[in-house]
Order: structure tokens, then sequence, then C-alpha cells
């Protein structure tokens, strides 16, 4: 009897301490700080192209902020070719961005990146998983729908800001554009990644 006893309590010290660690991670996540999504275009941007991506940021994540336009830095040019670095572009951009911030920049410049063997791989926009910013570039973008296209790739690099790799599903913002530019077939974030972006603050209509 003595035994029975002696298990029901230390049953019942078992459950009030793992009750107890819940509550305390779900306190902890509730009291983690949403990050602030900081939009800096570069100056060769149109302001229609801009709102066109903050808007459709904002609808999904609403804590964004609009900076004022810059300058590219000397060192993300790449005279060769005429174009701009993305990972150079990304680690200026990182180095101005403060812990709870996610920097995305704009522009609609020629930006590459390496690839395999080829330094100089055209691309529509780059960012690491995770990291502190990211950048999108119009310039590989059809003339239909460029700036909603924009704000499609504009938020693909920020999915990946925050931990998304690419996606397997063809619609998902997240799926990989294997060279091409898919965007017209994209339709928004997939159930999956949706799931994931919302531990991270994200808000979603319906999932």
């Amino acid at each position: 009897m003595k035994n029975n006893n002696l298990f029901y309590l230390l049953l019942a010290l078992f459950l009030i301490i793992s009750c107890s660690e819940k509550q305390k991670m779900r306190i902890n996540q509730e009291q983690k700080p949403a990050i602030t999504i900081l939009i800096q275009p570069f100056k060769d941007v149109k302001p229609e192209s801009l709102e066109t991506v903050a808007e459709g940021i904002r609808e999904v994540y609403p804590n964004v902020k609009m900076l004022d336009a810059i300058d590219f830095p000397e060192n993300t040019y790449y005279k060769e070719r005429n174009r701009y670095r993305a990972d150079s572009i990304i680690k200026f951009l990182s180095k101005r961005t403060k812990d709870d911030f996610v920097t995305i920049g704009l522009t609609s410049k020629d930006i590459i990146a390496t690839r395999g063997e080829i330094r100089d791989f055209g691309i529509m926009g780059l960012g690491y998983t995770p990291g502190k910013a990211c950048v999108a570039s119009k310039f590989r973008l059809s003339k239909e729908n460029s700036d909603e296209q924009f704000f499609k790739i504009a938020i693909h690099e920020l999915g990946h800001t925050q931990g998304l790799p690419h996606c397997p599903e063809k619609m998902c913002f997240m799926r990989s554009a294997e060279g091409k530019n898919p965007t017209n077939e994209e339709t928004g974030f997939c159930k999956k990644c949706k799931s994931f972006l919302i531990k991270k603050n994200w808000k979603f209509s319906s999932i």
C-alpha cells in the first residue's frame, strides 16, 4: 500500500514539473520579440515597385519599416559585367542590421552570385538560411506583372532568412527557381511553410 502511495506521489510530482516546464517554454516563446522587417531600397527602384512589395509583405507580416533609399557600396559593383554582387550586398546590409531585425535590399539592377564554377551567375534574389539580410532584384523579371513578381522574389528571400529552405511544392513562394522565372505559377506559401512561419510570428488569414 505504501509503495502504491509513493508511486502516485512521484507520478503527481512528475506531472507538475512537466507542466511547469511546458508553461515556461510557452511564456518564453510569447515573450520573444517579433522581428522587424526593414525594406532597404537602392536609389534605382521606382516608388510604385516599392509600394507593391511593401504592401505584399505587410499582408502576412505587418511589422515592416521602409528605409530611405541609398546608393550601392562601391565594393558591390562587378565592373567586368556591369553587375552587382549579391553576396557583397547582403554582407553590407547584415552589418547594418541589429538583432531582432531583418533587412531586405531591393534593386532593379542586375545582381550575380557564384554558382559552381561560374563567378557571375545572374540571379533574381539571394538570401541565406537563416540570415539577417537578403536582396531581391527586378532586373530579370518579365515586364508583365513585374511588380507582383518582384514581391514574390522578395518574400521568397525573406523566407530564407527565417530558416525556410526551398520547397518542392510548385505553387509555393519557396520553390526553387532552378535558373528560370516561375513566379507567375506561385500563389502563396504552402501549408507546411505557413506553419513554419507562424512560429516566427508571421500572420496568415488561413492555413
